[in-house]
């Protein structure tokens, strides 16, 4: 029962790294990425299911039912939320439905929970935390200054050429008699305008589709510097939540292992 899993493991493993490279270079992981891996792991986690079924088929309904949760789950972040990406969505969907066990032991143990998916999630969580503080840290080494959380999600960009970075603008611009304003964008106002579906000022519509945006791109250059979030896409913390789970296994079980020498 567990060949099958690995197999569909190193699958899944090499086509995250393939789409983490695709969204870093492009910002876009097209569907059709997955066809190969999806051509791979599903018949893999088919006979994961049957074999389960047949050796236990209490356990292995209970991990059908969690699959299925957390897939829906993920599925409303990303369509109604709009807390991830399609690609990012697609990868957790893809991982819960292929891979629910874990392929092998891993080095620190199985967690009390042994529902890889849910590694995963906490993994590439936890990971993702580690990014504020090295933001926050560039921030004051370059001198870059701005309020509480900020310094901890951005970084200031020359507004002349703002649309040859990759992020979103976390800053909002108006002119009053020649005068410019600007304000950041508070946190519980932008995660408004993400669950009503509004889409965040995103720097790489700015260079696809500058003749939309000729006002915005006057008042960045007007601006000098502007602020934007880090563009680090999901899935990168994603993959490295993956990569770890199967070696390391769950990163929050080891913690607290450690911490309470259990």
């Amino acid at each position: 029962m567990i060949e099958p899993l690995v197999v569909a493991a190193i699958a899944i493993g090499i086509t995250l790294l393939y789409a983490s490279y695709r969204d870093i270079r492009e910002r876009r992981v097209p569907f059709r990425t997955w066809y190969p891996m999806l051509a791979i792991a599903v018949p893999m986690a088919a006979w994961t299911y049957i074999s389960l079924i047949g050796h236990d088929f209490r356990l292995a309904s209970g991990y059908i039912i969690l699959v299925i949760v957390f897939s829906v789950l993920f599925y409303v972040l990303a369509a109604y939320l709009h807390l991830f990406g399609g690609a990012d969505a697609w990868a957790l969907i893809f991982i819960t439905a292929c891979i629910p066990l874990f392929p092998v032991e891993p080095y620190f143990g199985y967690p009390a929970l042994a529902f890889f998916p849910l590694s995963v999630l906490v993994n590439a969580m936890l990971l993702n935390l580690a990014t504020p503080f090295g933001i926050f840290i560039m921030n004051v080494l370059k001198g870059n200054r701005a309020p509480f959380p900020y310094m901890f999600i951005g970084f200031p960009v020359g507004g002349a050429n703002i649309e040859d970075s990759f992020g979103f603008i976390i800053e909002e611009f108006s002119e009053d008699n020649g005068h410019l304003k600007r304000r950041f964008i508070s946190i519980p106002d932008a995660i408004r305008r993400m669950v009503a579906g509004q889409r965040r000022m995103y720097t790489r519509d700015l260079k696809r589709f500058p003749e939309q945006y000729t006002r915005e791109l006057a008042l960045y250059r007007k601006a000098g510097m502007v602020w934007i979030s880090y563009g680090v896409p999901f899935i990168i913390p994603i993959t490295a939540g993956f990569i770890t789970a199967i070696f390391m296994g769950d990163m929050l079980y080891m913690i607290l292992t450690i911490v309470t020498g259990v």
